[in-house]
């Protein structure tokens, strides 16, 4: 896989594109959603399509249409030998429609399946192979069928990640935000790495930053952001902090004093000089539900859509059914957190203890040394 479909997959996901325009749907408490997941869907749409569609889902995919099917097959393979990654690609269509060899060659091995023209069947398979596909996660499939349905195009991914460093589970009770005055699962962890905690500034004020290391070379990010902050703001300033398309201050060089979402760094006294980074957050579950043809433009899909002037040479269907992005399910005891109000719920309460000072080796009842220490709060998820 190149490092152009790399960079095309992450200009989808931000850069005032998806994330810029993602946003907690109506009576959700938050969104998740993956480009990974989306953009073979659209590259093998684009390499199969001609005229106006092709030169649409070219520039929503940010690579030539020529190229397309080859690199959606390329990123499958490599996402596949992740660990703890599973992906997927599926593609139904009804018996009687012809599709060209060389396009749907491009498809995965055991990708192929046929629509029998039973929606209520249809939907039981299509069910069975989502649940399968993400060991449960996702229960069905986001799509509805009828009669005239020709073609379903789908892919999966499910991501299972182990820290090198675990969290402890307790119980806690948050006194701000949606989960206020009841009582949760909260997870802990300590480390002396105070700049695993970093603050950025966005168009809508600061974004606090927090990286935990997975065990199988997958790292996670958690983002907060300001709590009344655009979806979009938030998402967009910390995808580009953690790509260092824009700059962040670690904790180790944050000032006394609350400084953003979450973060609020103090002197204190100590045993050891040791820096010291204490996180507090809470087990959560997200669910969500995205119809791409919302932002049709931005996923190149209005011509796609449109059976007036689409044309799609590796098939001729004489309907396209709605594209859907699916519903992930995030297990409830995964470890995350994003800022109020973007992907996923926020945590509760981490904080962060900055240490400095000779230190005597001695343990007792008094401190034998001086340091810092910082805290970092947040209320959880805001629809």
């Amino acid at each position: 896989m190149g490092n152009s479909t790399v960079r095309a997959v992450n200009r989808l996901r931000a850069h005032g594109r998806w994330a810029a325009a993602a946003r907690a749907p109506a009576g959700n408490p938050g969104t998740v959603f993956t480009a990974a997941g989306l953009w073979p869907l659209l590259a093998l749409l684009a390499d199969g399509s001609d005229g106006p569609a092709r030169a649409e889902l070219a520039q929503a995919l940010g690579i030539p249409a020529e190229g397309a099917g080859q690199a959606a097959r390329d990123l499958v393979a490599a996402l596949a030998g992740v660990r703890g990654l599973r992906t997927a690609t599926g593609l139904w269509t009804d018996a009687g429609l012809p599709l060209e060899d060389d396009w749907s060659a491009m498809l995965p091995a055991g990708a192929r399946g046929t629509l029998t023209g039973d929606p209520d069947a249809d939907a039981k398979a299509l069910d069975a192979w989502a649940s399968d596909r993400t060991d449960g996660l996702i229960e069905r499939m986001p799509v509805v069928l009828d009669e005239s349905t020709l073609m379903v195009l789908v892919s999966a991914l499910t991501l299972r990640l182990r820290w090198i460093q675990p969290f402890v589970e307790g119980e806690g009770e948050p006194h701000t935000g949606p989960w206020a005055g009841r009582p949760v699962r909260s997870l802990y962890r300590g480390t002396s790495l105070l700049d695993r905690v970093g603050v950025a500034q966005g168009p809508s004020g600061a974004v606090t930053l927090l990286e935990v290391v997975g065990a199988a070379g997958v790292d996670v990010h958690l983002v907060l952001g300001e709590p009344e902050a655009p979806v979009g703001d938030t998402l967009t300033t910390g995808i580009a902090a953690v790509t260092r398309a824009r700059p962040s201050t670690g904790a180790s060089l944050l000032p006394d004093g609350r400084l953003g979402p979450g973060p609020a760094v103090r002197t204190v006294a100590a045993f050891s000089p040791e820096p010291r980074l204490d996180i507090e957050t809470v087990a959560f579950e997200v669910r969500s539900e995205h119809d791409l043809l919302d932002h049709a433009r931005l996923f190149g899909l209005e011509t796609a859509t449109d059976t007036d002037q689409a044309t799609f040479p590796a098939s001729v269907p004489s309907r396209w059914p709605s594209l859907r992005h699916g519903s992930p399910r995030w297990p409830g005891s995964t470890p995350w957190a994003s800022g109020p109000p973007p992907s996923a719920p926020s945590a509760r309460r981490p904080a962060a203890r900055r240490r400095h000072g000779p230190g005597t080796g001695r343990a007792g009842p008094r401190c034998a040394s001086t340091g810092r220490s910082a805290s970092w709060q947040s209320t959880g998820p805001r629809g």
